[in-house]
C-alpha cells in the first residue's frame, strides 16, 4: 500500500484525540502534514495551535488555524507528532526533520502525546534510524568526539555542502551505529554533554498513544500504567 495512504489513515485517526475548544501542539514532518490538512476541517473546534517548526506554522496558518506561542498557551491538552522509529514501549527516535528540540519542549508541556506513524516505524530496538543530536555550532567537533566514546558514528548533517541549520540556529549531528537497549539512560547521557541542545531520543517523555497504520487498519498502542521516564511501561494494543 502507498505510504501516503497509511500516513493519511494515521492522521485521520488522530483527530479523535483533539479536544474541543483547547490549544493543541502540532509537530512536524510528512505524516503531520496530513494531520494538519485534516485539522483544517475542524479548525472552528480548536482555539489555536502551538507549532514545533516554521514549516508546520506556515501550513497551519494556510489552514486558517491560529498559531500561538507556548509561553502564551500554557499547558497543552494534546500534542500530535510523528516518529522516525518507535518501540512497543512507546519510546521514539525523532528529528529527521531537524525540529527535535522544539518537538521535545512541546511534548513535555502537553498532557497527552499522540504519535502518528505507519507500521514500518515500529521496531524492537531503536537505532537503525540515525539518532539526531542538535548542537551549538562551536561545540560540533567536541560533541562528535564524545558521541564516538558512546559507540556512535556521528555525521554532520549537510545539504549541498552547507550545514543544515535548525529553526533555533544550531547544527545537527546524525549518530549512526547505535543499538539503543536503554533509551532513557542514553537520552540522559547525551543531554549531559556540553554543547548538546537536545537529542532525538523521546524516552523520558515517550508517547502516551501511538496510532500505527497498516494495510489491516490503524493499530492503537496505549500506555496504561507506569509513569513517564521509567523503562517498564505497560502498553496495551487495540484496533
Amino acid at each position: 500500500m502507498d505510504q501516503n495512504v497509511l500516513k493519511l489513515a494515521a492522521a485521520q485517526a488522530a483527530i479523535a484525540y483533539v479536544p474541543i475548544d483547547t490549544i493543541i501542539g502540532v509537530g512536524s514532518g510528512s505524516t503531520v502534514n496530513f494531520f494538519i490538512a485534516e485539522l483544517a476541517k475542524i479548525a472552528h473546534r480548536i482555539k489555536a495551535a502551538v507549532s514545533s517548526s516554521d514549516a508546520s506554522t506556515a501550513l497551519l496558518r494556510q489552514a486558517n488555524i491560529e498559531v500561538t506561542t507556548l509561553n502564551d498557551a500554557g499547558p497543552l491538552s494534546v500534542y500530535v507528532d510523528g516518529a522516525d522509529e518507535i518501540t512497543p514501549q512507546l519510546a521514539m527516535i525523532k528529528g529527521g526533520g531537524a525540529a527535535l528540540t522544539r518537538e521535545k519542549i512541546i511534548a513535555a508541556a502537553s498532557d497527552k502525546f499522540v504519535c502518528i506513524a505507519d507500521q514500518s516505524k515500529l521496531v524492537d530496538v531503536l537505532g537503525t534510524f540515525p539518532l539526531p543530536v542538535e548542537v551549538i555550532p562551536m561545540a560540533r567537533s567536541y560533541v562528535a568526539r564524545e558521541l564516538v566514546k558512546l559507540g556512535g558514528h556521528p555525521a554532520w548533517r549537510m545539504k549541498d555542502d552547507k550545514a543544515i541549520v535548525t529553526d533555533n540556529g544550531n547544527w545537527i549531528l546524525d549518530v549512526h551505529g547505535l543499538l539503543i537497549s536503554d533509551p532513557i539512560e542514553l537520552e540522559s547521557w547525551i543531554n549531559q554533554i556540553a554543547g548538546v541542545v537536545s537529542n532525538g531520543l523521546f524516552a523520558r517523555r515517550g508517547a502516551d498513544i501511538a496510532l500505527l497504520a497498516s494495510t489491516d487498519g490503524v493499530k492503537t498502542l496505549t500506555c496504561t500504567a507506569v509513569p513517564q521516564g521509567t523503562s517498564n511501561r505497560i502498553v496495551t494494543e487495540t484496533r
